[in-house]
């Protein structure tokens, strides 16, 4: 009975120290899935880092890629449009005196017989319609525009008139009694409009206009009842994009008639300012 019982013990003892060593084995297997798993997050988030880097660099590449005309445009900065309103103003000065049929006649000089000053003051409004930005890829960042541009001058209000200019005329016998009469000028011109620093990252834009055409019509008409003539225009100035596709900016134009139109002058010079908007 005691070896029987010596035996169970060391069986019981044996199995014991099996069932240790089988929660050892347990204990290391799991710390080894353990540690492996820390690992296998490390890697996860190391492959997620280099993933966000990646798109990173890939969106860049994309935005590199992506046309100037194209890209998005920050709170201050200017789009890329195509057409520009503006509206312009100023002081105009004629290179002679008005000479008309209701302002002065060498043919009936009777009457007032005044003359409208030279000094005059404008309005007026136009289109720049872009047709490239880069002229047409000889020079860099240099537009080219045209511009269909008008305005209207007034030279004098209450000009007194000659004798056809008179209530009853004098020529037919009437008394003194001159009208008053306006002195004006409309012009329409086409011309082609060099643009320099056409990117946005450019806040100033000179530009210059070589050479257009111009149509004018004067009122009161000539002594030969004429009221139309053309001529040609240079001009240049300045403008600022104050804010997204709004701009401001000052420009000097000079119209060029060659001659006279039956002896009245109509060329002259303008200065001003102007607004435009991009649309």
């Amino acid at each position: 009975m005691t070896a029987a019982q010596v035996f169970a013990q060391d069986t019981a003892a044996q199995r014991i120290k099996q069932l240790e060593n089988t929660l050892l084995e347990i204990q290391n297997e799991l710390n080894r899935i353990k540690v492996e798993s820390l690992q296998t997050t490390r890697k996860v988030e190391q492959i997620q880092e280099t993933s966000v880097q990646t798109t990173q660099k890939v969106e860049q590449i994309q935005q590199a890629s992506i046309p100037a005309e194209k890209k998005s445009i920050d709170f201050n900065g200017m789009s890329q449009k195509r057409i520009m309103l503006f509206f312009r103003g100023g002081y105009a000065r004629s290179d002679g005196h008005r000479n008309g049929v209701s302002i002065e006649s060498r043919v009936a000089p009777v009457g007032a017989q005044e003359q409208a000053d030279r000094h005059a003051w404008y309005t007026g409004a136009g289109f720049d319609f872009q047709l490239t930005k880069d002229t047409w890829g000889f020079i860099p960042k240099t537009e080219v525009d045209a511009e269909l541009m008008f305005e209207y001058k007034q030279y004098g209000h209450g000009i007194l008139g000659n004798a056809l200019a008179n209530e009853p005329t004098q020529l037919a016998g009437g008394a003194y009694n001159p009208r008053g009469v306006t002195v004006n000028q409309f012009t329409l011109t086409a011309s082609p409009k060099i643009k320099f620093n056409h990117f946005a990252e450019y806040k100033i834009r000179p530009w210059i206009i070589p050479a257009g055409l111009a149509i004018h019509v004067v009122s009161p008409p000539t002594e030969s009842i004429t009221v139309l003539e053309p001529g040609i225009m240079f001009a240049g100035g300045i403008e600022y994009n104050i804010w997204k596709d709004f701009f401001i900016g000052t420009d000097a134009r000079y119209q060029l008639v060659a001659g006279s139109l039956d002896g009245t002058k109509i060329g002259g010079l303008t200065v001003g300012g102007y607004v435009g908007i991009g649309f």
